[in-house]
Formats: structure tokens, sequence, C-alpha cells
């Protein structure tokens, strides 16, 4: 063993510091493991499909990157799925502490019942995840990490088994498309493309539905294996998880009447599909 390679041994070997971030700890790690694999940096961007300076900023920490490098890595070094789990866990560090427990509640939720006013992020695209999550003052680098977290939770929509997902999505989301039309038109198609999935169901309130004790915000529910509920009240700015079970009961009540104002899934994907064929005219 040369000296290099026993002192990153040392390095990662030693526990990481109780400030040390979950990104730092795997950046640390892809550094040491392609190190001790004997492979420089051009010659793991030859035996992968990822060039070197992506690679680079992987192991400073100046990207996250997404699951599907993590998987292939995992494979490269024979890691036995030890990156993407230090991944999943440097991704969180993406979100504002506000929603991390509530992304651990939806992380092992097995029902999820939605009520959004925007698309919601688990069924967006990245071209409009972007579009979204832009605004004034942010740094490109800080919008694509934003952007690579937001979609990385889309993962557990292709978890085996899948959780039962159930969204009424209020028609304001659908009145409000990006500037882009081509954003729009391939959002409004994933829609209609993810509610073919048995474990999915989309429903559309319109506006004749009149108004409704939820108006202005966004309520998620959910149920974990063992029956327990929380809810999850989204405002523009703000969030606010709900785990005392006679309010988070109040809210489902809530959800409730909304469900019976939406229109079926059925009528819902007419809806959605004239409001597709709107964008494109």
């Amino acid at each position: 063993m040369d000296v290099l390679e026993e002192r990153h041994q040392d390095a990662w070997a030693r526990p990481p510091d109780d400030d040390e971030s979950a990104r730092s700890v795997l950046a640390r790690q892809l550094q040491y493991l392609r190190e001790k694999s004997g492979k420089s940096l051009a010659q793991l961007a030859e035996d992968t499909t990822y060039n070197r300076s992506y690679l680079h900023r992987l192991e400073t920490g100046e990207r996250l990157s997404q699951l599907p490098v993590m998987q292939g890595l995992d494979e490269v070094y024979e890691t036995g799925g030890l990156l993407v789990r230090l991944w999943r866990l440097a991704r969180q560090e993406a979100f504002k502490d506000r929603y991390k427990l509530f992304m651990q509640y939806e992380a092992k939720a097995s029902i999820m019942h939605k009520y959004m006013c925007a698309v919601p992020g688990l069924l967006q695209t990245e071209d409009y995840a972007r579009v979204v999550l832009s605004g004034p003052g942010l740094e490109v680098e800080e919008l694509e990490e934003m952007v690579l977290a937001r979609i990385g939770r889309q993962d557990l929509l292709r978890r085996d088994p899948p959780p039962h997902l159930r969204v009424i999505l209020d028609e304001s989301a659908l009145r409000r498309p990006t500037q882009e039309r081509k954003i729009w038109h391939d959002q409004l198609a994933h829609l209609l493309e993810s509610q073919k999935s048995p474990h999915i169901v989309l429903q559309v309130l319109p506006f004749d539905a009149g108004v409704h004790d939820l108006m202005g915000g966004s309520l998620s529910l959910l149920w974990s294996r063992d029956g327990s509920c929380v809810a999850y009240l989204e405002g523009n700015k703000s969030g606010e998880l709900v785990e005392d079970a006679g309010e988070v009961a109040g809210l489902r009540l809530s959800y409730d009447r909304i469900r019976d104002l939406a229109l079926s899934p059925p009528d819902s994907v007419r809806f959605l599909e004239h409001v597709m064929e709107d964008s494109t005219s």
C-alpha cells in the first residue's frame, strides 16, 4: 500500500466530524474508492459514461448527481449499494429543515392523498421543476441541486411495492402554464402518462366546485403501513407537519369533502386532455 492510499484509508476510517455533512462524506468516499481501485479520473471516465470534470466535481462535493450515477458507481466499485445509501442522505440536505421530517414520513408512506394547488413535485418533469424552482438571485449550481433533489424524490414511486398515490389537482394548477409551450405540453403529457399507473389516481377539482376550507394551500395525508397518519399543510413559503390525531382527522374530513367535489378519474383525464389540446392551439 503506497503512502497516498494509506492516507486516504486513514481519512475514511476516522469517524465523521459532528458537523460534517452527508454530502462531504459521500464525496470523500467517492475519492477514496477511486484511488483504492488504482484508477485515475481519466480512467474512470473511460469506464463510465461520465466525463472527467463531472466525476471530479462529485468527488469534491460540488455536484450531488442523480440516482443512476450512484447506482453505476456502486457497480463499478462493487460496494453493494453503499453509495446509493449515502446519496439518499446527502440528497435530504438539499431541502430546508421544515421539509425533512415530512420527507421521512413520505418515504415510508404506503398511502398518500394530496390536494394540490400546483403540480406536485412527485409528478413534475425535470424541465418544469427547473422553471418552478427558479428565482431571483439563485445561482445555476444551486438551482440544479434543487432540481435534482426534487426529481430524486420520485424514486419512491418506483419502489417495490410502490405507494398508492391519489392527487386532487386544483384547476388553478392547470391554468398557469410555463412561458415555453413545450415544457408545459410535456408536463401535461407526463401527468396523463402517470395516471396510467395502477398505483396513481389523478382527479381535478374544477373552479365551479366552489369555495372550500383548503383554498390557498395544499394538503398531504400520509399513511404508514401500521395505519398511522400524519398531515402536511403547505403554503407558498411555509409548511406545517401535523401529527396530532384529532387535527389529522379534521384535515382528512376536509380532504374527503374536496374529493366529493372533484371530477371522477375518467372525467379528470378528459379534462386534462382538453387542457393539453388548448395548450397546442
